[in-house]
């Protein structure tokens, strides 16, 4: 059992006993185990990226792209997924390959983990999911491509996602390009206030939008540096409050999308999920498959260059906060 789990941060002595116990369902890689042993900053990342986010071989590329990033930028990467009843803290090569190679693999969200850990089930990680295995890990940065949120037409389906509440209570600071430009991005950050989730814009002032760099609506908060994005998480989580940060990177200019053109697609895609009656967690994936297919590729190598960014981002943040101690 690891003893990070308890001593890496506050949370009282039942919060620390139920850390304890669910040690037993962690499992390090030998990277991330030594990383641990030396204190040194570690990136969580997701795996949906690899099962559901895009096609392969783009998507195991992209996955040890990402890996290869935040290890330059001075961190280690910590790749997780769920196998045979455990959490899986760290992945190797052959174990992207292998997991974008399976046939059947769940998507997991929080609802989900304590039927695919008691059943065996193999999984990959959402937003949501991940979070929570870095908070358990005792990772307190984790880097993805774009959040979840509320769906177009989410006032009347009640289509939101697991992210935002997960946001709300979890402890880590989550890197995105921006939440996925699919959803209602002006009421995804109303609930986000709400939930009182500080949004950050990482060197802007505006909200990115995935694909865009702006979506039309401003960020909470602008910052310039890693070490104000580490500042912000030692004070909010000193105080005892709850919840995570989420910093707004942008894609890097050169590899933006025209708005009218991707928002074409995205309208396109859309009619196309309802007309194939898409709902709950599928709908996604499957937009972003159709979005890919209509811009002829090219979201597809935006997404990519977004989430590379948030990587080098995301790990001049991780060293930002262990320089804290």
């Amino acid at each position: 059992m690891n003893s990070n789990l308890t001593t890496n941060r506050a949370g009282g002595l039942l919060g620390s006993a139920l850390d304890s116990v669910a040690a037993d369902y962690l499992v390090y890689s030998e990277e991330v185990q030594q990383a641990m042993s030396e204190g040194k900053p570690i990136v969580a990342l997701e795996t949906t990226i690899v099962t559901h986010g895009m096609p392969y071989p783009a998507n195991v590329q992209t996955a040890r792209s990402v890996e290869r990033i935040i290890r330059e930028g001075g961190a280690v990467p910590a790749t997780i997924f769920i196998k045979d009843g455990k959490i899986r803290v760290g992945m190797t090569d052959a174990e992207i390959e292998a997991l974008a190679q399976t046939g059947h693999v769940v998507k997991a969200s929080r609802r989900d983990l304590p039927v695919v850990l008691a059943t065996g089930q193999t999984a990959s990680t959402t937003v949501a999911a991940t979070m929570i295995a870095a908070r358990l890990a005792g990772i307190h940065v984790f880097v993805t491509g774009g959040i979840g949120g509320v769906h177009r037409g989410g006032e009347d389906t009640m289509d939101i996602s697991a992210d935002l509440q997960e946001l709300a209570q979890t402890e880590v600071v989550v890197v995105c390009a921006g939440a996925k430009a699919i959803l209602d991005i002006g009421r995804t950050l109303e609930v986000l206030e709400t939930l009182g989730v500080p949004v950050l814009g990482f060197q802007t002032s505006q909200f990115p939008a995935f694909y865009t760099r702006d979506s039309g609506f401003a960020a909470g908060y602008r910052v310039d540096t890693p070490d104000q994005v580490a500042q912000i998480a030692h004070v909010k989580w000193s105080l005892g409050l709850r919840g995570g940060l989420l910093v707004g990177n942008p894609i890097p200019e050169d590899a933006e999308l025209p708005p009218a053109d991707i928002g074409q697609a995205i309208e396109a895609a859309l009619r196309q999920a309802e007309a194939d009656g898409i709902v709950g967690k599928e709908v996604t994936p499957y937009l972003l498959a159709a979005v890919e297919r209509l811009t002829e590729g090219k979201s597809l190598q935006a997404n990519v260059r977004l989430i590379e960014n948030n990587a080098a981002v995301g790990a001049a943040i991780a060293r930002a906060y262990a320089a804290r101690g």
